[in-house]
């Protein structure tokens, strides 16, 4: 049992096929770390793709996640940071342009918000909303690649920033579905960005790294550049095609495909064997080793072949120094690291948490890695003066540069 008074951050991680709780609090002896006290999760039968379609059922997995996580807690959980996915998330590039007006011309907080603010005004179809903004770069007076400004003399500031919608509707079934069982998120914010944050170091957010997060109905991707986000999207494919795909393919039940996958499925061919035998409703079926492997390796390397059109598209391919690094279930396939290395031709790794204690051995799992991520983001945006852990907290983190002032989520 932990102490109900000090103050605890969750991460709700609501995906496709699963839905996740952690709760973390300030660790006593290491104030840059956070330590993990309860964790819980229950399948989710009610998402496709990512976006909520039956929200009984959505809310009856957050409900079921969330007490797991309370009684080995200890805490009662009223309030989360909450990820949303799908397809319909998506990231497009924005300028903000304003005049300094001040007798000084010396640029201030509120100048570097207001021009921030000038570049959200795009137009926008009615039922999308913007979810948050990044600042990549400033301009000021046509000097170029400024990280902050203010403090800086001038008349004309710019502002590149990277600007992240989603579909209201989705967003609004996601928040009844909350509504449901009373968690009051205290931001959204998107898988990928949370899992950045649990499993990449500071030194790849400034040389240049794909963060691939490869859940069971979606692939959510970022590219993180000079400490900034410069690319995020969302593609409705994952480890699910993979099970379908062996459905098909092996003649099978989709729950014999998913347990095909889950024990067998490889793109690695280093089996000794021919052929593999499941009981199944008391009958033993028979797959070809080589059948699994093929099918695998087409879905894999179709998910990345999307993967190399979104580089393409910002002009990253095969250009990123801190290579890939890969979270989420589907991380988990032998073989899939160095599969990846020979399609993007870059450095690939598999994401190891960082910067946290506590229950780490019950969380260590590429597929916890957004979860962990929201707990981080839950504990680095907490209100200053919040509590006495997270100003230390703050200060030691390996965080983006410019988030913690960044991230507006301008919902709600």
């Amino acid at each position: 049992m932990h102490d109900q008074s000090l103050p605890h951050y969750v991460g709700l991680d609501v995906g496709t096929s699963t839905v996740r709780c952690i709760v973390g609090v300030g660790d006593v002896e290491d104030p840059s770390k956070a330590s993990i006290v309860g964790f819980g999760k229950a399948p989710n039968n009610g998402m496709r793709k990512g976006s909520v379609i039956y929200v009984d059922d959505v809310a009856e997995a957050i409900a079921q996640a969330v007490t797991e996580a309370e009684r080995l807690s200890g805490m009662q959980i009223h309030q989360a940071t909450v990820n949303i996915n799908g397809s319909h998330v998506s990231g497009i590039n924005s300028k903000g342009v304003i005049a300094i007006s001040a007798a000084n011309r010396e640029i201030n907080d509120n100048d570097r918000l207001r021009v921030e603010e000038a570049a959200t005004i795009v137009q926008l179809p009615p039922n999308r909303e913007i979810v948050q903004v990044f600042a990549k770069n400033y301009r000021l007076d046509g000097q170029d690649n400024i990280k902050d400004p203010v403090g800086m003399q001038g008349v004309r500031l710019e502002v590149d920033t990277h600007i992240v919608t989603a579909s209201l509707p989705s967003l609004r079934n996601l928040d009844m579905a909350l509504e449901r069982v009373q968690i009051t998120p205290n931001r959204h914010t998107f898988s990928s960005l949370a899992a950045a944050e649990a499993v990449l170091s500071r030194q790849q957010k400034e040389a240049g790294t794909l963060l691939l997060d490869i859940g069971a109905g979606t692939t959510n991707l970022l590219v993180i550049e000079d400490g900034e986000i410069q690319h995020v999207a969302v593609l409705p494919i994952g480890g699910q095609n993979i099970t379908n795909d062996l459905a098909i393919g092996l003649k099978t039940d989709l729950d014999i495909a998913e347990k095909v996958k889950i024990n067998y499925a490889t793109l690695e061919d280093k089996s000794k064997k021919e052929a593999i035998s499941l009981e199944a409703n008391k009958k033993t079926q028979t797959f070809k080793v080589s059948e699994i492997v093929m099918i695998t390796e087409a879905r894999v390397d179709e998910i990345l072949d999307y993967i190399e059109k979104e580089l393409r598209l910002i002009q990253r391919s095969r250009k990123l120094p801190g290579g890939v690094v890969l979270v989420g279930g589907t991380a988990k396939l032998p073989g899939i690291a160095e599969f990846t290395r020979e399609k993007l031709q870059l450095a690939v790794r598999v994401g190891k948490l960082h910067n946290i204690s506590g229950l780490v051995e019950s969380v260590n799992d590429p597929s916890n890695s957004t979860a962990v991520g929201l707990m981080l983001l839950d504990m680095l945006l907490a209100p200053v003066g919040h509590d006495g852990q997270s100003g230390a907290f703050k200060q030691n983190t390996k965080f983006l540069g410019s988030f913690n002032r960044l991230l507006k989520s301008i919902r709600r």
